[in-house]
């Protein structure tokens, strides 16, 4: 039964690695996602570093400046724009058996992001010209297992402090853009269970990640270009909580050499609607101290994303894995982020007894749409853009290198 384990654990570790791509095309501001799969690893000491690239292709259409009175009307320029950037998401871990029955996980990763660039030349340069987000999350993950039944409850713990940054530019007055900078921080925690049965390769897991409260976001309002209101750089606050999550995974071997799994994950994004801030000082024309300045606009309902895949060790060397996930669009309306499918496929090399490395790829489509003015929760979004768009594609690859011992 130990070979039978063995030959297992090959297709275990590759299906983790190829499920690290597909999160990062879910909905709302997340890249990376959340990650504690190492936390497993039944070798006593792991160092694993990834790194993903992403292409998503999403370009909008038919684009109409519904709100031509209050910036100029930009109808005359291109009804068309390439909203979507490439990034990369990078993660680094480190886990440590403490002793047979405790580990922790160490790790670093960028769970939030987003780049959009349409650029000022396109008919909705009054909604955005380039927006842009990046997070750092440094987390300490820590569990305890004991015998349950045939195999193992394993309870765990931990917390995280993240950092977020990003600004937001578009079109304010004729030619002139105005741009709002942010940056902010905050503690976030996590709880656990799972249960194991190494005899048959199966775990099941239900993680809950809390929310992140930042209370304090600081930034700066830019509208030196905006000659009408004496060319000011506003000093402005806000606060908002980073989504709270649960996520289910399973995972079974069904034959020799063959390992099933499967995930769903639920993401709070429906909190996002309007984030307002506020001027500190008064500004005349614009806002007294304590009065609105500007607001983000994100209109997003809560996100879900269902995945399943399948492993197979093909020798001592080479391992393979496929997964299916479909992600729920957060957007309802207004903004393109719409149902997405992904396929993601991988190959896993065992270089040594200490060193594993792994490449995944993944390609999905972004489904079609349109973009209006909604109400949602009560607020006005959308009033100055709308456009469709298309089945867009997206694509990325991911390399990974774990050193065990």
């Amino acid at each position: 039964m130990a070979k039978r384990v063995s030959i297992i654990h090959g297709a275990v570790c590759l299906a983790v690695g190829i499920t690290s791509v597909t999160p990062a095309f879910a909905g709302g501001l997340e890249r990376g996602g959340y990650n504690i799969d190492q936390l497993f690893d039944t070798s006593r000491f792991t160092m694993d570093t990834a790194a993903t690239f992403v292409a998503p292709q999403r370009k909008l259409k038919n684009v109409v400046d519904t709100s031509p009175a209050s910036g100029g009307n930009l109808n005359g320029r291109p009804n068309s724009a390439d909203d979507s950037k490439s990034y990369w998401v990078p993660r680094i871990g480190f886990k440590a058996g403490l002793t047979d029955d405790i580990d922790c996980l160490a790790d670093y990763s960028q769970p939030w992001g987003a780049h959009t660039k349409p650029g000022t030349n396109w008919a909705g340069a009054n909604e955005n010209v380039e927006t842009k987000v990046r997070s750092n999350n440094y987390a300490l993950t820590c569990s305890y297992k004991f015998d349950v039944g045939q195999g193992q409850l394993r309870l765990i713990g931990g917390g995280f402090y993240q950092e977020l940054s990003g600004f937001k530019e578009r079109e304010v007055a004729p030619t002139a853009v105005g741009r709002l900078d942010l940056e902010g921080d905050g503690w976030g925690w996590r709880a656990g269970v799972a249960y194991e049965i190494p005899e048959y390769a199966l775990r099941a897991s239900l993680v809950y990640n809390s929310a992140v409260k930042l209370n304090d976001i600081t930034g700066t309002l830019d509208l030196s270009q905006v000659a009408a209101l004496g060319r000011p750089v506003v000093g402005v606050y806000g606060r908002q909580d980073m989504p709270d999550s649960l996520e289910f995974k399973f995972q079974s071997g069904i034959a020799p050499d063959w390992l099933a799994l499967g995930s769903v994950k639920w993401t709070d994004w429906s909190q996002f609607t309007t984030i307002p801030f506020y001027c500190r000082t008064a500004t005349p024309g614009l806002c007294a101290a304590g009065g609105q300045a500007t607001s983000l606009d994100l209109g997003y309902r809560d996100g879900w994303t269902v995945s399943g895949g399948i492993g197979h060790k093909f020798n001592d060397q080479w391992s393979g894995a496929v997964t299916v996930t479909w992600d729920r669009g957060t957007s309802q309306g207004f903004g393109s982020q719409t149902d997405t499918w992904t396929l993601g496929a991988g190959l896993q090399r065992a270089i040594n007894e200490n060193v594993d490395w792994r490449i995944a790829g993944a390609i999905g489509v972004l489904t079609s749409g349109s973009s209006s003015q909604r109400t949602i929760d009560g607020a006005a979004l959308g009033n100055g853009v709308s456009y469709d768009f298309g089945n867009d594609i997206v694509a990325a690859v991911s390399t990974s290198l774990k050193v065990k011992f």
